[in-house]
């Protein structure tokens, strides 16, 4: 890690109809069928193609096939999310999506095409009866972010703001109730933070992974939307449901990277370090089982058995078949020296997806007006305690394009926000003591895993909570003493995320799909599921 620099900010809009927030799959299609009638402006804080979508390799869950149906790829979402999937959202999700990836083919995304028909070459991944999966090989994501942002540069309605950090949301009391008048960004050339208003603001941020030690999650996956919408007040839902990818490769001093959920679609079998199959002692649907399970199963393994991972072995496969089907992961592979089409590859479970987060409904409003949520920050409901393999870049197609429509029809007409002066920053550089929020993250991060992890206990959630509250106070001192900088706002997010998980896991007194707790091993089936909803002022369970 190292201290950013300040850099010149470019030239940002004085105002804007529609501020979007992230530059991910939700952002960007939000932003291209906004901009038809509005103006937006996108920020991002690192560069436009860094997001979690770039780093999705298995595709998109689509039903496309005649053999298929969207009540079976509905039944299959809801299994897979234990019962807190809401039934509405999960309809949508469905039968809009088919659409929308056709769309993604006219914007020019290259899918994977069967060569004798010329249709999509479907994959078929854990917890799905069809194979519904579109993919462009195992480098979807790009595929899609990629193109997107290509077809974003066409439009003149758009401005992208690179290197641009938002610290927080403006949310004013008005007499129809509380209503978010725009955003406040980060310039370094102040250095303050300045206002850009906006009729709607559209949190895309994405994930919260680095909140944890192993993550598949890029370096930008602080929770920072969460953490921002926490602060303005708005509800959040279902925190304690973090999926742990199952697969990610095992490296003892580096960064995991993502080992996809299609190469178990496509016959990999997980076994312990002798070569033993081991899925079947624990689900009856084997290596296809979801994530959640699969995890556990590893998680078991390797705390029974002492070992550091597990093996992925696809070595029964044909060979030529696994390097057109999986190009980006066998070229991974091979640079950590591992052969996959010879050798199993070493994985471990690693955080990878929140399932909860910024409460909205099916058109991405949230209970703040002019505040809307999509992608992987958001809680739509469509995923429940457990999300089903690929369905999240199918969400953040839905509800991005969902989120533009209701901001059309209902926010163009809202009067400009006005401007707000500049807030200046106490901060100081020199003799900024850059270790103290280098050691706190490390700290957090190392927490949450020994601590929050795949299999919980009470005991470690209240020891967790005890140091967090510790944290909080420590991230606050440093930004109020002058270290005001991106990493410390960062750290403060990370800590409030971090916070909202741990509470959320404490307040669910049962095991239900992601959230396991060796205290409450049972899930409780006497009355119906409720989801976990929390709001600021401090952590005021809701609903």
């Amino acid at each position: 890690m190292v201290v950013s620099m300040p850099r010149p900010l470019p030239w940002v809009p004085e105002d804007s109809d529609f501020a979007v927030i992230g530059s991910g799959i939700a952002g960007i299609i939000f932003a291209l069928f906004a901009s038809e009638r509005a103006r937006v402006t996108v920020f991002t804080k690192k560069e436009q193609s860094e997001s979690n979508t770039n780093y999705a390799q298995g595709g998109i869950a689509a039903v496309l096939d005649p053999t298929d149906s969207e009540a079976e790829h509905v039944r299959d979402t809801e299994i897979a999310g234990v019962g807190l999937c809401r039934r509405e959202a999960v309809e949508i999700l469905v039968h809009e999506g088919p659409p929308l990836i056709r769309q993604l083919a006219q914007w020019g995304v290259q899918f994977s095409r069967r060569p004798e028909s010329g249709g999509f070459d479907l994959g078929m991944e854990g917890g799905h009866s069809h194979r519904r999966i579109v993919h462009a090989h195992d480098m979807t994501g790009r595929q899609v972010e990629e193109a997107l942002l290509a077809e974003l540069r066409r439009r003149r309605n758009v401005t992208i703001l690179e290197h641009c950090y938002v610290v927080d949301l403006e949310v004013g009391e008005t007499p129809d109730g509380r209503q978010c008048t725009g955003l406040w960004y980060y310039d370094p050339g102040g250095p303050c933070l300045r206002f850009h208003p906006a009729r709607a603001v559209l949190v895309a941020t994405g994930g919260l992974g680095q909140v944890y030690l192993h993550t598949t999650n890029p370096a930008i996956a602080t929770g920072d939307g969460i953490g921002m919408a926490y602060r303005a007040g708005a509800t959040l839902a279902n925190m304690e449901f973090v999926q742990f990818h199952p697969t990610a490769f095992y490296t003892p001093n580096g960064t995991p990277f993502l080992v996809s959920e299609a190469v178990r679609g496509e016959g990999g079998i997980l076994k312990t370090l002798d070569g033993a199959p081991f899925m079947e002692h624990y689900d009856p649907r084997g290596c296809l089982a979801p994530r959640d399970i699969v995890a556990r199963a590893i998680d078991a393994e390797m705390k029974k058995r002492g070992d550091q991972h597990v093996l992925l072995d696809l070595t029964h496969r044909d060979a030529d078949f696994l390097r057109r089907r999986f190009p980006f992961i066998s070229t991974q592979c091979a640079e950590h020296g591992v052969d996959l089409t010879r050798s199993p590859i070493p994985v471990v479970p690693a955080a990878h997806y929140s399932c909860g987060g910024i409460e909205c409904d099916t058109w991405g409003r949230t209970d703040i007006a002019g505040l809307y949520a999509a992608g992987e920050a958001a809680h739509t409901g469509v995923h429940g305690a457990n999300r089903l393999a690929s369905n999240s870049l199918l969400e953040a197609l839905v509800w991005g394009k969902r989120a533009a429509e209701s901001c059309l029809s209902e926010r163009l007409g809202v009067q400009m926000p006005r401007a707000l002066a500049f807030r200046p920053l106490n901060q100081r550089r020199e003799g900024m003591e850059a270790i103290r929020w280098v050691h706190m993250t490390g700290e957090l991060r190392r927490l949450m895993w020994d601590y929050v992890g795949i299999v919980r206990s009470s005991e470690r959630l209240r020891f967790a909570q005890r140091r967090l509250a510790v944290m909080q106070a420590e991230v606050d001192y440093l930004i109020e003493s002058g270290m005001g900088i991106v990493e410390t706002f960062e750290l403060r997010n990370m800590v409030a995320v971090a916070r909202l998980i741990v509470e959320s896991a404490l307040h669910r007194r049962e095991s239900r799909g992601l959230h396991y707790s060796l205290d409450y091993l049972r899930q409780d089936d006497t009355q119906p599921p409720v989801e976990t909803k929390v709001r600021i002022n401090p952590f005021a369970f809701v609903g």
